[in-house]
């Protein structure tokens, strides 16, 4: 397994019944990929630069999209850049990928509804236990990420167990892009509610 989807599956058996942001899951899951790249060694970073290495493929499907869908030739993306971009709906691509090798299975809601009668469970399998023992055993990286997604109660600011620099510079960047798009919640909302009252009269 790699590390998107033991961070996938991790928030799936510790998020149940929490409402957790997608867009904040589908940031940490191209974070994820990024740190799985540098561990293969597909892609070096040049200060906040990816830069792909000679290697084309790696073994896992979605890893080796990732990696194709990298700037080639300088300027290079950032990382901060790559996030946002590979990130859109990253989470319901992996949730698709995890349904199809069949780590998930789709269990019917009790009460009958019109609009999404299922939803998506994880079964007991090896990748289940295998993520589920990264996390417990405090495993610095996914930790981190797992914290981005609001995981945990692991400060999410620093990696002090982290000593790859190249790891440290992405999941600092999953961590600023999660923090921006928070504060982009946020200020949206504000602005509903100022719009509202103004309809409203107030």
């Amino acid at each position: 397994m790699t590390t998107p989807r033991d961070l996938l599956i991790i928030t799936m058996d510790l998020a149940a019944g929490r409402a957790l942001e997608r867009g904040d899951l589908s940031l940490a899951l191209a974070g994820a990929e990024l740190i799985d790249l540098l561990d293969a060694q597909a892609i070096t970073l040049a200060d906040d630069h990816i830069v792909p290495s000679g290697r084309l493929t790696v073994a896992d499907r979605m890893l080796d999209e990732a990696a194709s869908s990298l700037a080639r030739q300088a300027p290079y993306d950032s990382v901060d850049d790559w996030l946002w971009r590979r990130g859109r709906d990253l989470s319901a691509a992996y949730l698709a990928a995890l349904e199809a090798e069949g780590q998930l299975s789709r269990q019917r809601h009790r009460r009958w509804m019109i609009f999404q009668p299922t939803h998506l469970v994880l079964v007991d399998s090896p990748a289940r236990r295998h993520a589920a023992n990264r996390y417990a055993s405090d495993e610095p990286v996914i930790a981190a990420l797992a914290a981005a997604v609001g995981i945990g109660d692991k400060p999410t600011g620093e990696s002090p167990g982290v000593a790859d620099d190249a790891v440290a510079t992405v999941l600092a960047a999953v961590h600023d892009a999660v923090r921006g798009l928070e504060a982009e919640r946020q200020r949206r909302a504000l602005d509903e509610a100022a719009f509202d009252n103004i309809w409203r009269g107030e």
